[in-house]
């Protein structure tokens, strides 16, 4: 150790300045890693500067159980080396070179005295990238699969006419309008209804846009027959955020079928794998509706055919046999006059004999009745008789002029008779009824 870099303490040990520390540290890395090397890391806090040009950032690595930070140093990309290496990797991966991407990249290990560790970013390897995209997908794929629910959307029965259409997608997209005007203008003239729900379709809200648009169309489902995700061109980065697990959990689970036309004939998301119905247009989408309404119209119109040559034949049928019935109408006729005159004639015959025997018998039967009567008059009239002379006995036995007679009186007070004493008081006049007469007195 060289003298001249220490310095004495107060105590009299000898100690590193933090420059000289430092140095140290860098010309000691510079001594370890005289070349580049190549790192995996995610790449995070993407920054480029709009004056230099160049791109700033910082790897890290993460526990892959936990999300828990596990190393982070900066990293730098001189904008010589970022104008070749952003177009090429966005090119060749297909993904928008920001935070969140795994990658392999070449750099240089620098240490500056006085701002620290850094990486110097030279080259990358897009594949590296791919392999980690293609991966998660699968790792997306592979948990729906397990949880049961990548195809439930697939196995949805599809609406006979499906008519009432909730599209989500941004209102400003030009794939929306392409959509309406093919639905619209159909030749078949079939009426649609369609109820737009607006969601940003890129960048990194789009995931939690989407889910929330399947929120608010779930909550009136009974209104429509299924639901169109649609998104007009754009580069395949952005196709990013539809493959996205929960944004595809919630599609597969959805309970009205999902038609997607969000991305490019080559590019298949994970929405795009759950859903009823993958297209690769917004157009795709709106020809395929008006097919389906065309493929039950073509139905109709051979059941129409049927019933039109149905109802021929049945009419064909009933024309010649009533034209049958015409040719043997006058025969028939006339057998069947001739069968009534020959009945009339032998009930004509039979009607005298018939009738005098008829009379007999009812007049029988008045006889009988008018004497039954007589006999039933009489004896309810002795009856009633004997009923009235009982009645008139008990009236007169009850009657108030019968029991005076009998050596009864009868006490009234003010017209009413006394019944108890209890119900006199001293001072009240009372009236005295007997059968010859009345005595008035009062009580003491």
């Amino acid at each position: 150790m060289s003298g001249s870099m220490l310095k004495d303490c107060p105590d009299g040990r000898e100690a590193l300045s933090l420059l000289e520390l430092n140095t140290r540290i860098r010309v000691t890395l510079a001594e370890a890693f005289p070349d580049t090397c190549w790192v995996r890391a995610e790449m995070s806090d993407v920054r480029v500067n709009a004056s230099s040009g160049h791109c700033y950032l910082e790897f890290v690595e993460k526990d892959p159980r936990s999300g828990q930070l596990l190393a982070k140093v900066r990293g730098s990309i001189w904008a010589k080396t970022f104008r070749m290496l952003k177009p090429y990797f966005e090119m060749e991966t297909g993904q928008s070179f920001t935070s969140g991407l795994k990658v392999l990249v070449k750099v240089a290990v620098e240490f500056h005295e006085l701002y620290g560790l850094s990486l110097t970013v030279l080259d990358i390897d897009p594949a590296y990238t791919l392999g980690d995209m293609a991966r998660r997908r699968m790792e997306i794929i592979r948990q729906l699969q397990e949880e049961g629910v990548f195809t439930l959307n697939k196995e949805l029965p599809f609406p006979l006419l499906p008519r009432r259409i909730a599209i989500i997608t941004s209102p400003t997209a030009a794939g929306y309008e392409d959509f309406l005007h093919q639905l619209t203008e159909n030749k078949g003239g079939y009426p649609f209804y369609t109820k737009l729900f607006p969601a940003l379709m890129q960048g990194d809200r789009t995931e939690a846009s989407v889910i929330a648009a399947l929120d608010r169309i779930d909550r009136h489902r009974e209104l429509f027959d299924v639901v169109v995700i649609i998104r007009g061109g754009g580069a395949t980065s952005d196709l990013n955020s539809f493959d996205s697990y929960l944004l595809a959990a919630n599609c597969a689970q959805f309970p009205l079928p999902i038609i997607t036309g969000i991305g490019h004939e080559r590019d298949d998301t994970v929405v795009d794998l759950v859903a009823h119905t993958r297209l690769k247009t917004p157009t795709a989408v709106a020809e395929f509706l008006i097919a389906r309404m065309d493929l039950v119209g073509e139905e109709l119109e051979g059941l129409r055919q049927g019933v039109v040559s149905l109802t021929r034949d049945h009419l064909s049928r009933r024309t010649t046999e009533l034209q049958l019935l015409t040719t043997r109408f006058p025969a028939v006729v006339t057998g069947r006059i001739e069968r009534d005159h020959s009945l009339l004639r032998i009930l004509a015959g039979r009607l005298p004999t018939g009738t005098s025997g008829l009379l007999e018998r009812r007049r029988a039967e008045l006889e009988r009745e008018g004497l039954r009567l007589r006999n039933g008059s009489a004896s309810l009239l002795a009856e009633g008789g004997r009923f009235i002379q009982l009645t008139e006995q008990f009236v007169k036995m009850a009657s108030p002029d019968y029991i005076l007679r009998r050596g009864y009186s009868l006490s009234l007070k003010e017209g009413r008779i006394i019944k108890h004493a209890t119900d006199l008081r001293s001072g009240d006049e009372l009236t005295t009824r007997f059968s010859d007469g009345e005595v008035k007195s009062t009580i003491l």
